[in-house]
């Protein structure tokens, strides 16, 4: 969780969890007896559409992370952005849910393994070729990825990749050799068009969603969409998800065991959310293994 993903949890929902109801509302204006005082008639306002709040005795607003450190400093605790974030992910408990087991030993190695050396636009001629291969044009790359150089510590040869920046500011790479990841592994999460949408897209790797940002003429998604970057990090992309107010879910998974599982763990998830319907698009791009793989017998590739 960060800042960005806090921020998206309605503050009436927070203020909900302190035992605060509103004592009046009006469309999107909820009016509340202040947390921080004393006083009889409600003058915390909270508007649900912007998820603002605003205190009028005080003089004092912002977004929902302000509000709770706020609280915390009034409560007498103190509050750096970590303790914020602590905050939430202890009022906002992940449900349980089935783990995918992965060879985490073996990703912490490569992680501790490899050093980012650099970073710019994609110009490498072996890049740009493996991505023409995959079906994604340049232009759709360049919107979502960066070209990056890394280094192996352990034998000291560097080499050149495709990236996308995650959650945790480490970066998944691939080329036509191999896959990885440099820094702190984590999901991406990617905004859609629409202010607060209504939806979100669930894929595995980037070049799943590549595929289908290509087969959408360039355009962006009008929702908003989440990179696994690897079955392990399911829990994480459950953080990103609960309490949001999504109403409908699409996964993008892989047409195997692991993919099948990971569907499955993500609508047993679905279930503990209000009004979120699941909709697998697995029977978009069978028989074939995954979205990249059909989009690029679809182009004759």
């Amino acid at each position: 969780m960060n800042i960005e993903f806090a921020n998206t949890i309605p503050i009436a929902e927070i203020l909900s969890k302190l035992g605060l109801n509103p004592v009046k509302q009006n469309g999107h204006d909820l009016w509340y007896l202040s947390p921080f005082r004393n006083e009889k008639t409600a003058s915390f306002h909270v508007n649900t559409q912007k998820n603002v709040w605003y205190d009028h005795g005080e003089g004092i607003g912002g977004d929902a992370f302000s509000f709770v450190c706020l609280h915390l400093e009034r409560s007498g605790v103190q509050c750096t952005p970590a303790d914020g974030l602590r905050w939430f992910r202890n009022m906002f408990q992940v449900p349980h849910i089935p783990i995918i087991q992965h060879n985490r030993q073996q990703q912490s190695e490569e992680v501790r393994s490899t050093v980012l050396k650099g970073i710019k636009p994609i110009k490498h001629a072996a890049l740009i070729q493996y991505l023409s291969g995959r079906g994604i044009p340049l232009s759709v790359a360049k919107t979502y990825l960066q070209e990056i150089r890394v280094a192996n510590t352990k034998t000291d040869k560097t080499f050149f990749a495709l990236a996308i920046k995650n959650e945790e500011r480490g970066y998944e790479y691939r080329n036509l050799y191999f896959k990885g990841c440099v820094g702190k592994k984590s999901i991406t999460f990617i905004r859609g068009q629409i202010p607060k949408p209504p939806a979100i897209h669930i894929f595995e790797g980037f070049m799943d969603f590549l595929s289908v940002i290509t087969q959408h003429e360039g355009k962006r998604l009008k929702h908003d969409a989440l990179i696994l970057n690897s079955l392990s990090q399911i829990k994480e992309a459950v953080a990103y998800i609960k309490g949001y107010g999504y109403e409908r879910a699409y996964t993008w998974l892989d047409n195997d065991e692991a993919g099948q599982k990971a569907t499955e763990a993500f609508a047993e998830f679905f279930k503990t959310e209000d009004n979120l319907i699941h909709q697998p698009m697995n029977q978009n791009y069978a028989p074939y293994k995954d979205v990249n793989a059909a989009h690029m017998v679809k182009l004759g590739l």
